[in-house]
């Protein structure tokens, strides 16, 4: 069916998309789109999400963090340049674990002093190399795919520990459901340094959007700013503005 193919161009081209958006491109009825995208998943040519579909299983399966290091690394290397303007002098920050935040030890030049407390092995590992920061390691049980802490102890420590910004690495980000990561124990430790920040920004390339993983971290209200590429679509932007999110679109 004709109409069946413009679908899967539209996907091809965008990669996910929303029902409402094309049931204005196609001028058919939801129901209509539903029915549609309910027959291309059974045909192994797409997978539906929430509001929409897309090309990618939007139920991320954890990989090991070597492997997610060769995804997308412009985009994470810009990412975190922009990310680290923001850090001000003499701040305490936390840094949460992923490929992504590592970009941003990689890229942080102190300003004064700077306290960081941080979950992520390689994150800590990056950042002692500079003598005027210091690096507060959060303890626990070692995920073997993030080399990350998780647990009981990480999370009695954050207790006592109130920083100014959090950056976050997400594995998903669902307009609806909000910030997701693979492992519900990451997403456990990631809601509590929420909880111990005055700010919270994610640092998410534009292929985690219209995704959900498996541990939900927290709803977008929780979010104070998010950093990603320039290919973001522009009804998710607008639509995260509107919901009185900072967004910044880095240039690729």
């Amino acid at each position: 069916m004709e109409r069946h193919q413009s679908i899967l161009d539209i996907l091809k081209e965008k990669k996910h998309v929303k029902v409402l958006e094309l049931c204005e491109v196609l001028d058919v009825s939801a129901v209509t789109i539903r029915k549609d995208l309910k027959l291309l998943e059974e045909k192994g040519l797409l997978y539906r999400t929430h509001g929409g579909a897309s090309l990618e299983n939007p139920y991320i399966n954890e990989r090991p963090i070597q492997e997610k290091e060769k995804i997308s690394i412009q985009e994470k290397s810009k990412i975190a340049e922009a990310a680290a303007k923001l850090i001000q002098v003499n701040d305490s920050i936390m840094i949460a674990s992923g490929t992504t935040v590592q970009q941003l030890a990689r890229a942080i030049e102190p300003k004064g002093k700077l306290n960081v407390i941080t979950s992520s092995l390689f994150v800590a590992l990056e950042l002692l190399k500079h003598p005027d920061i210091e690096v507060i390691q959060l303890g626990g049980k070692v995920r073997h795919s993030s080399s990350s802490v998780i647990g009981h102890n990480a999370l009695q420590i954050l207790n006592s520990i109130s920083c100014n910004q959090l950056f976050l690495g997400v594995d998903g980000i669902d307009l609806e459901y909000g910030c997701t990561t693979t492992s519900l124990e990451e997403a456990v430790l990631n809601r509590k340094m929420i909880d111990a920040t005055q700010k919270t920004i994610i640092l998410a390339d534009s292929s985690k959007f219209g995704k959900r993983s498996f541990g939900r971290i927290c709803r977008l209200d929780d979010i104070n700013h998010i950093i990603t590429d320039d290919r973001l679509d522009k009804t998710i932007h607008n639509k995260l503005t509107e919901m009185g999110i900072e967004v910044t679109l880095v240039k690729q």
